[in-house]
């Protein structure tokens, strides 16, 4: 309830979102339904989840990180299947690890769907305004649960019309915003993405409080209107026959649409020179331009300058929705002039005589280093300030999704006095992707891909349910019912692998002459079901031939049968990989333990981890320029120190 003192709004809230972007709506939502009083500020109401530059969700990798925020109990998941207009699973060809679900957005209904969601949500209440300083007050004295000290506390957060929202907790979910310009050739708007409003003055009072602060870019392509295409001279791109929904919560048969089509077209040496003609004329070449790009998904200057020997590119002509005839050109972001962005786009076949909607642009903006944070998501000098998102410099909706997530779950934990949820690298995606940001040192926008996680056979997006329900359940934001559905799955699928390895089909004529039918050599001696699944050429829908005893399994049991009969021995020695790594992790080190105490360590580890204070050995092994040596005298020095102090 507000009350008003001397001419001054004042409300209290538990905890302040600042930005409604993907990484604010989950961090919202999450401390919403765990009963946290929760305000969300967003520059413009009608930017809630919106997609200022790729009109999709998921990809190699991203798709993993949907998945798992859906077995959170997060919304991104349930969004995109209720708005997507096509999808796609995508390294079909390759094995389950690195498959990943991609789908086509219906943008306007994306965001209109996110926004009804957090309108109607308990406890949460939605705020047009710019967050322009965080209050605080000292916190020298005062001890966490987990024995750290910060040196301030956050009390509230105030905004330009000096309205002020005091509470327990703030999470920054920025974005792109933070002083942020688009560059367009010598065109230079001091806006947001899409025009909107920036947040000028949030940086200035985050340097106060002794964060450090970094610059940043990224860039979109233009966006074409669909009339001005010819679509004969592309390759169309379509949908699966058959869709996978990204929520474990949907049902697939709602999810069985109309889909719309998607093209493929390639820049050529004619678009190559004159972009090579035009460098000088680029924001990035020209040295306008003083943040970091992504080096994971390049401008098409870039593409040209880098990859010289390239004939040519890919790009993707997507559509934005179903009721607008606008294109995303996929694959073809850029900073160059206008003039020029015309010129190059028409010597893409099928686009000779397009129209322009929307200028390309790079956008550049501030954010952090990340190593100021704890895997947490939480400031480490001060206390109940998280953040997450592009403000924590990675890029993608779904990294951002997947941060808001976590920093929502851990402020409200900290409030009611719980234990905070921290997923270690061999659990998820999500746990790589945190862990990568606050340990490794990362100088452009972070991108996840699955090369980057040590344990993607034990990660992947299928079994994100089975890894990751029963936290989402402890923490609260998974229902009863929910959970009891997964542990049922797990149970058919405990079950069903062991009456395959306990089934013996024996070297009967029949059976020699159905495995001869399937290009299998014959058995010499009987085999188990499950061996027989072992072989590339068999599956179990084809085994069903031989086993009259089967009974009918949901499709998506029989998928983790499948793949963990066949991929059994990878799969076990992946475990143990893991056994190794988390005996490290648990090698918990003291918050206030003085490096400088700690003799024969080189001098570049110990400022390292002075600066980065990890919170394992584990954490600290992964430290740059900390090594296998280092981390060596840091155990003997670790037992010595338990030893004097129990």
């Amino acid at each position: 309830m507000s009350v008003e003192n001397k001419n001054q709004i004042r409300e209290k809230y538990d905890v302040c979102i600042v930005g409604a972007g993907h990484a604010g709506c989950e961090a919202a939502l999450a401390c919403a339904r765990l009963g946290m009083e929760t305000i969300i500020f967003t520059v413009s109401v009608d930017s809630i989840a919106l997609m200022p530059c790729n009109p999709n969700i998921g990809g190699t990798s991203k798709g993993h990180l949907v998945r798992e925020i859906d077995a959170l109990g997060g919304e991104m998941g349930k969004n995109i299947d209720k708005t997507f207009i096509q999808s796609k699973m995508l390294n079909q060809s390759k094995g389950p690890a690195v498959h990943s679900l991609r789908a086509q957005a219906d943008k306007a209904d994306y965001t209109r769907e996110m926004r009804r969601v957090l309108e109607n949500q308990e406890h949460l209440t939605i705020k047009q305004a710019e967050v322009c300083e965080l209050l605080t007050e000292s916190h020298d004295n005062m001890v966490e649960s987990d024995d750290r000290t910060a040196a301030k506390k956050i009390t509230g957060v105030k905004t330009f019309t000096g309205a002020v929202y005091e509470c327990k907790a703030v999470i920054l979910c920025t974005g792109t915003y933070l002083k942020a310009r688009c560059l367009c050739g010598e065109a230079i708007t001091y806006t947001g993405p899409n025009g909107l409003q920036p947040a000028n003055y949030l940086t200035d009072s985050l340097k106060k409080l002794g964060v450090e602060m970094r610059r940043f870019k990224t860039g979109t392509p233009a966006r074409m209107d669909g009339r001005t295409i010819d679509y004969s001279k592309m390759e169309e791109q379509l949908g699966d026959e058959r869709v996978i929904p990204f929520s474990f919560s949907t049902d697939p048969e709602d999810v069985q649409i109309d889909q719309v089509s998607c093209w493929l077209t390639y820049t050529n040496e004619k678009t190559h020179e004159i972009i090579k003609a035009n460098l000088d004329r680029s924001p990035i070449y020209a040295g306008i331009i003083e943040g970091t790009g992504p080096r994971y998904c390049p401008s098409i200057e870039d593409k040209v300058v880098k990859f010289a020997d390239k004939e040519r590119h890919q790009v993707f002509i997507e559509p934005e929705g179903i009721h607008t005839n606008e294109m995303y050109v996929g694959g073809m972001s850029s900073s160059l002039p206008e003039d020029v962005q015309l010129a190059m786009y028409r010597t893409v076949p099928g686009l000779e005589n397009c129209k322009i909607v929307r200028n390309a642009y790079a956008i550049e903006y501030d954010c952090i280093d990340p190593r100021q944070l704890y895997p947490t998501l939480e400031f480490k000098d001060i206390k109940g300030l998280f953040s997450g998102g592009q403000f924590n410099g990675s890029s993608g909706y779904e990294e951002a999704a997947a941060q808001g997530l976590i920093a929502g779950i851990n402020a409200s934990l900290t409030i009611l006095g719980k234990d905070p949820v921290v997923l270690d690298r061999s659990q998820a995606y999500i746990g790589v992707l945190i862990d990568d940001l606050v340990t490794k040192e990362n100088t452009e926008p972070y991108r996840m891909m699955t090369s980057r996680a040590e344990y993607r056979l034990l990660l992947r997006q299928d079994n994100a349910d089975l890894r990751l329900r029963e936290i989402g359940y402890e923490v609260g934001l998974v229902s009863k019912e929910v959970y009891e559905k997964t542990l049922s799955k797990k149970r058919l699928i405990d079950e069903e692998i062991i009456r395959l390895k306990n089934t013996v089909i024996g070297a009967a004529k029949e059976n020699q002459e159905f495995l001869s039918a399937h290009g299998s050599s014959s058995l010499k001696t009987a085999a188990t079901l499950a061996e027989l699944m072992c072989r590339p050429e068999l599956t179990y829908e084809i085994l069903a031939e031989i086993d009259p005893k089967r009974i009918s399994l949901p499709a998506d049991v029989v998928e983790q049968v499948e793949i963990e009969i066949k991929y059994e021995g990878y799969i076990e020695r992946q475990l143990r990989q893991v056994e190794q790594y988390k005996k490290m992790e648990k090698k918990k080190i003291p918050p206030d333990l003085d490096y400088n105490d700690v003799s024969s360590l080189r001098l570049e580890a110990r400022q390292k981890l002075i600066a980065y204070k990890p919170v394992s050995v584990g954490q600290a092994s992964r430290i740059s320029g900390v090594s296998p040596a280092d981390i060596s005298v840091l155990l003997v020095y670790l037992e010595h120190f338990y030893r004097r102090n129990t």
